[in-house]
């Protein structure tokens, strides 16, 4: 299992950290290349051309990167990390995750609200459970971990609200389809970065 909480797959790519020295699965890992100009950014498509070097989605790992300065070893070249690169990669992943959320509600296959979530939920219909981390947590607790799926508690009330075109929303769903699983894999890394979802937990969360 990669740090982003993401269960390796059959014949799935790997690549080696350069901070933990461990190979796993690129899902669980940040790709960064460097400029023109010798700095170093993430490419969190991983589609951008140049040599990747590869990182656990950990801010700890990041920050330990920039500082002992193991892109220029990586690289093999003279390369700098600007300040505060970890918190560039966590903007660049909420951003991914929120944008997600939203493409698989205009699509059908996301709601929001306490009563929607939790019928989808007793439906059997939710692949997917988001909550947001700074909500009440004898609200959150009343509803529960897809059989099966996955929650998660790494966006905000106002991030998770930019998803579905509202201020703020607390609790959401999705079903299943290839945005969902995309949106998987953006939120496994997010809390990467984010830490354990601020300790906040749904009931039966696995």
């Amino acid at each position: 299992m990669s740090r982003g909480g993401l269960i390796k797959e059959r014949d799935e790519p790997e690549r080696r950290c350069i901070v933990t020295g461990e190979v796993q699965p690129k899902r669980g890992l940040i790709r960064f290349v460097a400029g023109p100009d010798g700095t170093v950014f993430p490419d969190l498509a991983e589609k951008l051309p140049g040599r990747g070097i590869w990182i656990a989605a950990d801010r700890a790992a990041i920050d330990k990167a920039a500082a002992k300065g193991l892109f220029s070893r990586a690289a093999k070249a003279p390369v700098k990390a600007p300040e505060g690169l970890a918190d560039l990669v966590e903007a660049g992943l909420a951003r991914r995750v929120i944008e997600l959320v939203s493409l698989a509600r205009k699509s059908g296959i996301a709601v929001a609200g306490f009563e929607k979530v939790k019928g989808w939920l007793a439906e059997g219909r939710a692949k997917v459970l988001l909550q947001a981390s700074d909500g009440s947590e004898r609200g959150k607790g009343k509803l529960w971990t897809p059989t099966g799926g996955r929650w998660f508690g790494c966006l905000t009330a106002s991030e998770l609200g930019l998803s579905f075109g509202r201020d703020h929303v607390i609790h959401g769903a999705l079903a299943a389809g290839g945005l969902t699983d995309k949106v998987i894999l953006e939120a496994g890394r997010l809390t990467g970065l984010r830490g354990h979802d601020g300790g906040n937990t749904a009931a039966g969360k696995e």
